[in-house]
């Protein structure tokens, strides 16, 4: 080949570079592509199918068809003259590129803080800091258990002055009737000894505080509150009965003629007074009718309360009836003869018939006890709410005698 080239005669004496140049080309396609005569030339696009002030798109279109190893050569010869062309192009190609320098470095960095932290692992406190979480500790144990006891202690001490002011209002009532002598007191009405004055005033205290109980009872029935609150007002309603029987039992020792004659009660409540006191198989009759819904075995127990407190009544009856017909014997008997001796004839009035009323005592203080073994029962057998309305019966019936006994003193009388 380089010798046809060389050889060839000059024609005009120069030596044509063109037909050089074309001789290399023929030469290097002929040993690149043996088929060059069969197939389509292959020409390069070198005019852009885009406007040049838009930024191309990564893939560059070389307008190669075949995509073989030599051209890839060619390819990146081309790309490099048209990516320095383009200076949009390389400075977004270069600002991708530290975005992606960026973030491997941040993720090489995260990944070595992980490690480092997996290795390193939960740290363990010191000695100095354990020493100071125990003692924390054992401050905030200590601090509620001091709580805890002073609360306690202010509890234990409303208890106690609860206790000392039913102490002290138990004290001041029977220092009244006890003493006797109280410079507030009223003249004494129809001969009624100073105890028995002191006695009616504080039963007129008490009957104000138990009806203004009586009205919360009634209050709280009527707004259906639960079994267990109806149960604490009816506690209540039985601790402030407690009193009155605590009361009387102290006017008793000092005056019981003052009990058993009924003076510290209304006309129409004495009518159907029963040795100091209502009749408790009278009451369970009355308030039976005001129960509701009794079960079978409620029925058994008030049926069995109502049975005992009349064989404890008639027993009682029959002891007192005794007992005034022995003082009846005593009194109009020969051997207490009036004498002119009266210092002797006060002795043996004493020996004989003093000793007898003191049984007279006794008969009272029983009798309270049925009646407040009564209303026990009647709390035990029933429900709250039955209760409840077993003792609103019950007041109801008493308010009704004093209500009798108000209209029979306001009755018009003509002489």
């Amino acid at each position: 080949m380089f010798a046809l080239i060389f050889n060839r005669p000059k024609e005009g004496g120069n030596y044509d570079i063109g037909e050089l140049d074309q001789s290399l080309f023929l030469y290097f396609d002929g040993h690149d592509n043996p088929s060059v005569d069969q197939e389509h030339k292959q020409t390069l696009n070198i005019f852009p199918s885009e406007p040049m002030n838009i930024e191309p798109s990564t893939k560059v279109d070389l307008g190669l068809l075949p995509s073989t190893s030599n051209s890839n050569s060619q390819r990146y010869n081309i790309e490099q003259p048209m990516e320095r062309d383009n200076p949009r192009a390389v400075s977004s190609l270069a600002g991708k590129g530290k975005d992606i320098k960026t973030s491997l470095k941040n993720e090489e960095k995260n990944k070595s803080i992980i490690a480092s932290s997996d290795q390193e692992g939960p740290k363990t406190p010191d000695a100095k800091t354990l020493r100071r979480l125990a003692q924390n500790r054992e401050a905030a144990r200590k601090s509620r258990l001091r709580k805890k006891a002073y609360i306690q202690q202010l509890e234990n001490s409303r208890i106690k002055l609860l206790h000392l002011e039913q102490e002290l209002q138990s004290t001041r009532t029977q220092g009244m009737l006890i003493s006797g002598v109280n410079q507030n007191l009223p003249p004494n009405p129809n001969g009624l000894t100073s105890n028995a004055v002191a006695f009616n005033m504080e039963y007129e205290r008490w009957k104000e505080e138990h009806h203004q109980m009586t009205c919360e009872l009634q209050a709280a029935v009527q707004e259906n509150l639960p079994e267990s609150e109806l149960r604490a007002y009816v506690d209540k309603y039985l601790g402030h009965y407690e009193k009155m029987m605590k009361l009387k039992s102290v006017i008793v020792k000092l005056d019981v003629f003052h009990i058993v004659s009924g003076m510290w009660v209304s006309p129409a409540e004495r009518c159907f007074l029963w040795i100091g006191g209502f009749r408790p198989s009278q009451i369970l009759k009355i308030v039976s009718r005001h129960i509701e819904l009794l079960s079978e075995q409620q029925l058994l127990g008030i049926c069995s309360l109502q049975q005992s407190a009349q064989e404890t009544e008639e027993a009682l009856s029959q002891g007192l009836a005794t007992l005034n017909r022995s003082l009846t014997e005593t009194v109009v008997s020969d051997a207490l003869s009036f004498s002119s001796d009266i210092a002797g004839y006060m002795g043996q009035m004493y020996s004989v018939a003093i000793n007898k009323l003191n049984n007279l005592e006794a008969f009272v203080i029983q009798a309270d006890n049925l009646r407040q073994h009564t209303i026990h029962r009647l709390h035990q057998i029933l429900s709250g709410r039955q209760a409840a309305l077993c003792f609103l019966a019950m007041e109801d019936y008493f308010h009704r005698l004093r209500a009798l006994s108000s209209l029979w003193m306001a009755r018009p009388r003509n002489f």
